[in-house]
């Protein structure tokens, strides 16, 4: 120990001296070396936790002693064991070998990494200073190991002046021993130790926190060869005091080696073969112990998040700080490739490892899937190519009713709806087998994948919902709709309800059995969809039972059938009630009924069945007996029940039922049935017969009463009255029928039943009721009969003298007839004292309208009144029924009393204006005067009150009398009008008379106006002089009273009137242009008073004053103040250019007193300043000069002003105005006078891009610097200010350049600004001839390189001129200038070349076809049809020459090229020489393929010489031909499935050759062959052949070959052999000839040796067939 030490010691004391100079001469270069170690130390890592990465990534490269467990521990104590004043100190321990010499030596340098150049065994050192990121917590650290005990310190020695790698030797603090203390006395130092004493920043509390850090790995690794991988689990364990969760994790590790590709080395990777990439997959939530999760490890971890579900460690090249893997590097790419292969290994290695596990644990497994996308490109290309191989693995797990698992492509799985899945599990449950669930066309994801919570990963994979169509066959497959509860069945029909319109409605799901009913025969059967439409019910009640069996009493008359009656409970009880029930009727159309429903249904089909009807009256009565149905429905079914009458029939509509005549009272009363007209029916006997309904019993009384009660079968008294006359009412009815009569009215009224018109009409007007008249018996209708107290009876006959009154024989009838009083008042029978006194009254009238009423009895009409007054009888009945006849003598003839008037001097003014008609007193005489009471009783006015305005309203006198009238006439008629509600009638009489006085006579009153003291107004009527006006003294004062009343016939009484009539006035006087000035004024004067008085002009009058046309202007028109100017200094200017209109201030007019209202004129809307004039400004017509060199500088600022104003107080008028302006050409520019639109403004911007004689800039100079504060109204009108959008104005005036560097100044502007031209004319290009000289061309014409220089003469190859590159490149994007010559320039070149038929040269025909190799793909069509001619080599010189492509041939057989190229014209193509790598052979050979060049081999025709038979010899073809290695060959061949031969052909094939006969020659045999030329001419040439085959006569002749013919002869005659033979077995599949003859030809050269013959096959991966074998044997046995 002591010489190791000492040694170290040594070693040490070594480096300080020799390296960094210590004891010797100082080094220059030291300074240098401590910044640059500075420096480097602090950059690399961002972090200073990549300090503990780094000292963990060496403990991971360092060697270990044999049979040593690696160990590294890491020890915090707050003991200052280094006397250095840290606050903690960090302890690493590490049981490596230890420190080596050049250990030490590579930790005092800088990249002098003793990892270097073993990238083999996957080491990281890469920068040489790992170690020295301790320094970001450490400025000492100190390092124990091997006998070295140094430190190094971040300050400057003080010897050397460097820090960082200067190793100091250290005797105490801390000692071994000290550290010892730390470590455990129990326990021996490991071999390396490192004490970090913490700076004063880097003490965290926190790092105390973790006492124990754990890695293990599952022994049990996996290899897998083929692959060239192994997998193992990996557990992670974090002891955390505080923290008990998070503490572990375990990590499924997949490691796969693949070799580095050429194309990703790197010269820092330069020796490494093999990329190692390892994915972790984590089991459990990974444990985080930082900010970030990283994604990518390069042994260490970065700061990458990739957002894949797992980690990937891989040799990756990092940035400087080892943060970050470099992206754009080749060698990462190379591994991010490899990585999606990676994956799927190891995930399907993942999936389908352990058979045993079940498929519900697999799901989980696909969450490693990367679903998220990255936010790096490159990690999604690895995502996409991950996604990219799972589409074809088959890794999905599917539902399979086997053990065994099954997987498929995620492109043939489909996912179920989560509601089928439940049905389906329940269904399993309750014995429902599934067998061929997969077997209807897709495969079914399993079920536990088939989550919501993998939703992410299945729409990663792209897994379908299954097509709809399945569902249908699933059901159909199944028992599944008859096996299952009917809990389950209802889940199914909630399942297709609620997926109906989204899935199912166009599916077959409509036509297989679904849905249960009951049938005719009780059981329970199935219908389809489709089939069940409006046949199925179900019972909406708690009574399902009940209607199935009434449904089979009915005999499913209908054709309908209900639900089971358990499905329908099933049906009730789900909770989705609501949903089935929808769908079952709007879709399956089955009909919910409850029993009254179902009641109404089955009404259309018992109505033509009389057994059936009275069935339903059973049901009916049991189903009310039972309470089944209310008491209201049971009335309403039995209205509409049909009925059985007494003849069988069966009626649907009635009007009510009677019980049968037999014993009724309606018979006695009335005798004949009179409600038959009326559509009564008569119950039949049916209803009488007792019958039973699976166990329900009713009787036939049982059945009449229900009838009865419900049905309404009546008698009377409670019998529904006929609309008819009763024939017994004609005469007298006895006491008994007349009380039954009278109770039958009175049960009717307790039913309030109105009285049909003529049974009603029968009882009033027929003589049946007994009375008395005057103590004698009669009988009377009850309308003419009264029965009345006695003793007003007797009052009443005294009274009237004239009239008898009949009395009901109440002793007849005796005092039950008292009870039926209002029975009898109903029928016509009068009670009352007053019905009395109409009675008499009614009589009296009746005298009167017979003319028969004498002037006494009118006197004695008065006298009654009188005497039923003394004897406290009311009178108000009798005088009613007198008071409105015709009887009373007036004036005006015979009257109703209340329009008669009884006269007196009170009636004076009335009688001037009205014919009021006056009781003539001459006729009755003085004595009718004493009757004044009675008479106003009567209604006769008598005194004249506020009640005679009506009167006299009533009898006013014609229109025509009621004109001058006096005031109190006139007063009398506007009272009436105040007191009368009704009053147009007045109104009407005297509003169009001149019966109103004024101060111009008598007038209509619409013509009057009613003017006070207080009439503010009145000056208005002065205006014109010519308003009429009530006269006050005439009326009185008392005329002001009736200012309402005046205004209804008319009178003007207020200022809105009045203003309104001046406005009438006002507009005539406007119309007939009679306003004169007077006028003017003096309303210019009055609405300065009213102004004065704040008095608001009405509207109407403003709107009149303000648009109507009474202003004289100077432009010789009258204006709407709206539309006039009153001149000012400031309109000036701009009046001498425009036509305004000026009110007409000359002395001829209105003089200058009209600017006196001002005010009054600008508040009726005048313009009076040149501020306001916008709108004028806008509408004016400008007066330019003609010639545009007239227009000064003021008028332009005049209208720039005026575009100021407008912009600001009218942008309404803005538009109209510009337009005006830009259609002039008013503005002086550099180019002369323009329109707005065609100017530029210039200002400092433009300076760097062009000069103001560039372009139509406006001309400032002769303008002015004022023309710079208009800039806005300039781009309002047009003018282009913005740089960016002068682009089309300049361009439009380049051609009128010619001075290039203009112009070039010009295009960069344009550049500058991305010019766009709207048409080709704007499109040109200017070719500079010389400094000012030059011509514009089309950029047709053009292109921008020619480095072949083809097209010089041809096109203006723009790069030859000054122009710079960013011009070129605008030629090229905005003018479409081809950047190199087209496709169709260098066919059309080619085409002036075809036609010149001049020599072209080598590099001329080189530059043109290495262009058609790069475009022959895109072109291939373009070269074909304009490469008409193509170039071959003159066989006498070089000379490249064009000949018709037809005639021109690829030599692709060497024999016949070499035999033609004798001929003495050139026929094959050429080619360069020497060939280039841009210009190979096989790239001319694809060209002048696809230009339609024909092969020498195809063209050149081969015709056979005849064979000399004299001279044959024959021969035994088994020993010449049949070989049994040749027939193997032959057969292995055709076997190739390519050729789809069966074994039949192939058979056939060979036994060809079989029956061939053989024969030698020793003659040669010659061919000769032919090409056709499109002149038609041949080029003949002759070879030698030494093998034909005569297939027509099966013969083959075959040239004698010598023993000693030399290696080419046998070679030739073997390839002419292989030729026939092959083209023999193959000649309905000659594309294929060429293979099987390279193959014979081969055998035969080993004169087909079987083995040899084993050995070529498997070469060429043929074999043959067991039937082929069998052939052989036969073949070759015989």
């Amino acid at each position: 120990m002591a010489s190791t030490t000492t040694a170290a010691k040594e070693h040490v004391a070594e480096i300080r001296r020799t390296k960094f100079s210590i004891g010797g001469e100082p080094n220059p270069l030291t300074e240098d070396l401590h910044q640059a170690v500075k420096n480097l130390s602090a950059e690399l890592y961002a972090k200073d936790v990549h300090f503990l990465m780094e000292l963990i990534q060496n403990a991971e490269d360092n060697e270990y002693p044999e049979g040593a467990d690696p160990s590294l521990e890491f020890v915090i104590t707050s003991k200052d064991i280094t006397n250095t004043g840290a606050p903690a100190t960090l302890l690493v321990f590490n049981n490596e070998k230890g420190f080596s010499r050049k250990n030490v030596e590579s930790i005092c340098s800088v990249g002098r990494s003793t990892k270097k150049g073993l990238r083999k065994r996957g080491y990281i050192g890469e920068k040489g200073i790992g170690f020295k990121s301790v320094f970001l917590i450490t400025s000492q650290p100190y390092i124990f190991s091997n006998g070295y005990q140094i430190k190094f310190n971040e300050k400057p020695c003080q010897q050397c002046n460097v820090g960082y790698i200067v190793p100091e030797w250290v005797e105490e603090n801390p000692t071994l021993s000290a550290i010892q203390s730390v470590y455990g006395l129990s326990t021996s130092l490991p071999t390396t130790t490192l004490v970090l004493p913490l700076k004063e920043d880097n003490k965290d509390p926190r790092l105390n926190t973790v006492s124990a850090i754990s890695i293990s790995s599952e022994i049990n690794f996996v290899t897998l060869k083929s692959m060239d991988a192994e997998s193992y689990t990996l557990h992670l364990t974090a002891d955390v005091s505080g923290n008990e969760v998070d503490t572990e994790c375990g990590y499924y590790m997949w490691k796969q080696r693949f070799p580095v590709k050429q194309e990703n080395k790197v010269e820092v990777r330069s020796e490494v073969e093999e990329w190692v990439i390892t994915l972790a997959f984590p089991n459990g939530k990974r444990l985080k112990r930082g900010a970030s999760m990283p994604g990518i490890y390069s042994f260490l971890p970065t700061e990458t998040v990739t957002n894949f579900p797992f980690i990937i460690q891989a040799d990756f090249l990092l940035a400087s700080s080892r943060e970050n893997i470099l992206w754009d590097n080749k060698w990462n790419q190379g591994i991010l490739d490899c990585v999606p292969a990676a994956f799927l290994n190891a995930f399907t290695s993942l999936v389908k490892s352990s058979a045993a596990a079940p498929v519900s644990s697999l799901p989980n497994l696909f969450r490693f899937l990367p679903v998220k996308e990255s936010s790096h490109i490159k990690l999604n290309h690895v995502r996409d190519s991950i996604k990219e191989k799972i589409m074809n693995e088959t890794i999905v797990p599917c539902e399979s009713h086997m053990e065994q698992k099954l997987f498929r492509k995620p492109n043939e799985v489909g996912r179920l709806k989560p509601g089928f899945w439940s049905i389906l599990n329940t269904a399993r449950s309750q014995g429902v087998s599934f067998s061929n669930i997969s077997s209807h066309g897709s495969y079914i994801l399993a079920f536990s994948f088939d989550q919501d919570n993998y939703n992410s990963i299945l729409e990663f994979m792209e897994i379908q919902a299954i097509d709809n169509g399945w569902y249908a066959k699933c059901i159909a497959g199944s028992n599944l709709v008859r096996a299952v509860s009917e809990e389950l069945y209802t889940q199914l029909l909630v399942f297709i309800a609620e997926n109906w319109v989204s899935s199912f409605y166009t599916t077959d799901i409509k036509n297989i059995p679904l849905l249960k009913y009951v049938g005719l025969d009780g059981k329970v059967n199935l219908f389809n969809i489709n089939a069940c439409a409006n046949k199925l019910l179900a019972a909406d009640s708690n009574h399902i039972s009940w209607l199935i069996n009434w449904n089979t009493e009915f005999h499913c008359f209908t054709g309908q059938f209900f639900l089971p009656a358990v499905t329908q409970e099933a049906f009730r009880s789900c909770l989705k009630m609501h949903t089935l029930r929808k769908w079952l009727m709007e879709e399956v159309k089955v009909k919910f009924v409850c029993i009254s429903e179902y009641a109404d249904h089955i009404i259309p089909s018992v109505k033509c069945n009389r057994k059936l009807a009275v069935t339903y009256a059973h049901f009916l009565y049991h189903s009310s007996k039972k309470s089944y149905l209310w008491e209201t429905q049971v009335e309403k079914m039995c209205r509409e029940m049909p009925i059985v009458d007494n003849y069988g029939q069966v009626t649907i509509s009635r009007n009510g039922v009677l019980v049968p005549a037999y014993g009724s009272k309606w018979a006695e009363l009335i005798g004949s049935n009179p409600w038959r007209q009326h559509n009564f029916v008569e119950l039949g006997e049916d209803y009488t017969w007792s019958a039973s309904y699976f166990g329900n019993f009713t009787s036939g009384q049982d059945l009449l009463s229900f009838m009865e009660k419900y049905v309404q079968a009546s008698d009377v008294p409670y019998l529904s009255p006929p609309n008819a006359a009763v024939p017994t009412l004609s005469s007298p009815l006895t006491k008994r029928n007349t009380l039954l009569l009278l109770r039958w009215l009175s049960v009717l009224k307790s039913k309030m039943v109105s009285l049909p018109e003529r049974f009603l009409l029968s009882i009033k007007n027929g003589s049946w009721l007994k009375i008395s008249l005057s103590g004698c018996p009669g009988y009377r209708p009850p309308s003419e009969s009264f029965m009345l107290e006695s003793s007003s009876g007797n009052i009443l006959q005294n009274g009237s003298v004239l009239v008898d009154i009949p009395l009901v024989d109440v002793k007849f009838y005796g005092d039950e007839i008292r009870l039926y009083k209002e029975e009898l008042r109903t029928i016509g029978v009068r009670f009352e004292n007053k019905e009395a006194c109409e009675f008499i009254g009614d009589r009296l009238m009746s005298l009167a309208a017979s003319s028969n009423l004498t002037r006494d009895n009118v006197v004695s009409m008065l006298k009654f009144i009188r005497y039923l007054g003394a004897h406290y009888i009311p009178s108000d009945e009798f005088i009613n029924r007198i008071k409105q006849g015709k009887w009373l003598r007036t004036s005006q003839g015979d009257m109703v009393p209340k329009n008669c008037v009884l006269f007196s001097s009170e009636w004076n003014a009335a009688s001037q204006i009205s014919d009021i008609p006056f009781i003539d007193v001459d006729y009755y005489g003085q004595d009718v005067l004493s009757f004044k009471k009675e008479l106003k009783l009567l209604g006769v006015e008598v005194n004249f009150d506020d009640s005679c305005y009506q009167l006299v309203s009533d009898n006013l006198k014609s229109s025509s009398l009621l004109t001058s009238l006096s005031s109190k006439a006139m007063l009398l008629m506007l009272g009436c009008i105040q007191k009368l509600e009704s009053y147009n009638k007045l109104v009407q009489a005297i509003k169009n008379n001149k019966c109103l006085k004024t101060n111009l006579g008598y007038r209509c009153p619409s013509e009057c106006f009613l003017v006070t003291s207080e009439s503010e107004w009145g000056c208005l009527l002065k205006v014109f002089g010519s308003f009429p006006i009530v006269d006050e003294t005439f009326y009185g004062s008392s005329i002001f009273s009736m200012e309402n009343e005046l205004k209804k016939i008319g009178v003007l009484v207020n200022f809105e009137d009045a203003a309104k009539e001046f406005t009438h006035t006002f507009k005539q006087h406007v119309s007939t242009s009679s306003i004169r000035k007077e006028n003017v004024f003096l309303f210019l004067e009055c609405f300065r008073k009213l102004k004065k008085m704040k008095l608001k002009l009405p509207k109407e009058l403003k709107k009149c004053i303000r648009q109507e046309k009474w202003l004289r202007t100077r432009l010789g028109d009258f204006r709407s103040p709206n539309d006039c100017i009153l001149f000012g200094t400031d309109w000036e200017q701009i009046s001498s250019i425009s036509l305004l209109p000026l009110i007409n201030d000359s002395d001829s007019f209105y003089g200058s007193k009209i600017h006196d209202y001002k005010d009054e004129l600008k508040l009726l809307g005048v313009v009076t300043e040149f501020k306001y004039g916008a709108k004028f400004l806008a509408a004016a017509a400008l007066v330019l000069p003609e010639c545009s060199s007239s227009i000064t500088p003021g008028n332009v600022y005049a209208l720039l002003d005026s575009v100021k104003i407008i912009r600001e107080s009218a942008p309404d008028f803005l538009e109209k105005f510009i337009k005006k302006l830009s259609q002039k050409r008013w503005l002086r520019t550099h180019f002369g006078y323009k329109c707005p639109n065609e100017c530029l403004f210039f200002y400092p911007v433009w300076n760097p891009f062009l000069k103001r004689d560039d372009g139509p800039f406006i001309d400032e100079l002769f303008y002015g610097s004022r023309i710079g504060s208009f800039k806005n109204e300039l781009s309002l009108l047009g003018v282009i200010t913005d740089i960016k959008d002068g682009c089309k104005l300049i361009a439009s005036h380049l051609d009128a350049h010619s001075k290039f560097e203009s112009i070039n100044q010009i295009y960069k502007y344009l550049i500058e600004f991305k010019w766009e031209p709207e048409d080709e004319d704007i499109k040109k290009i200017w070719i500079p001839r010389g400094t000012d000289n030059g011509e514009w061309v089309t950029p047709q014409e053009c292109v921008l390189h020619d480095k072949n220089n083809l097209f010089g003469g041809q096109m203006n190859v723009l790069e030859k001129f000054k122009y710079e590159t960013k011009v070129l490149a605008f030629f090229a994007n905005t003018f479409n200038v081809k950047v190199h010559p087209s496709v169709d320039d260098y066919c059309n070149l080619w085409k002036k070349w075809e036609i010149s038929g001049h020599q072209i040269t080598h590099t001329d025909c080189c530059a043109f076809f290495k262009f058609v190799v790069r475009n022959l793909n895109s072109e291939a069509e373009a070269f074909k049809n304009s490469l008409l001619k193509l170039p071959v080599i003159s066989p006498d010189s070089d000379a490249i020459f064009l000949s018709d492509k037809h005639d021109v041939f690829i030599g692709d057989d060497l024999f016949l090229t070499d035999l033609f190229q004798s001929c003495s014209r050139p026929i094959f193509v050429w080619y360069p020489k020497p060939s280039s790598k841009s210009l190979t052979r096989i790239m001319l050979l694809d060209i002048y393929n696809k230009l339609g060049v024909r092969t020498i081999s195809e063209s050149a025709q081969k015709n056979l010489s005849d064979v000399d038979h004299v001279i044959l010899e024959p021969v035994n073809s088994k020993e010449k031909i049949i070989k049994k290695g040749l027939f193997e060959l032959i057969l292995g061949f055709l076997a190739d499935p390519k050729l789809k031969l069966d074994t039949e052909r192939r058979h056939e094939a060979v036994s060809r050759i079989m029956g061939v006969e053989a024969f030698e020659t020793v003659d040669p045999m010659t061919v000769r062959y032919s090409l056709s030329l499109s002149s038609g001419d041949l080029v003949n040439v002759e070879a030698k052949k030494t093998i034909r085959w005569d297939k027509q006569n099966s013969k083959l002749f075959m040239q004698k070959m010598g023993e000693d013919c030399g290696h080419k002869n046998v070679l030739e005659y073997a390839t002419h052999f292989a030729e026939v033979i092959a083209e023999g077995m193959l000649w309905e599949n000659e594309e294929a000839v060429p293979q099987l003859s390279e193959l014979i030809r081969l055998g035969f050269l080993v004169e087909f040796d079987e083995e040899a013959v084993e050995f070529l096959m498997k070469m060429k991966n043929l074999q043959i067939f067991q039937e082929d074998h069998d052939y052989l044997s036969t073949i070759f046995s015989n």
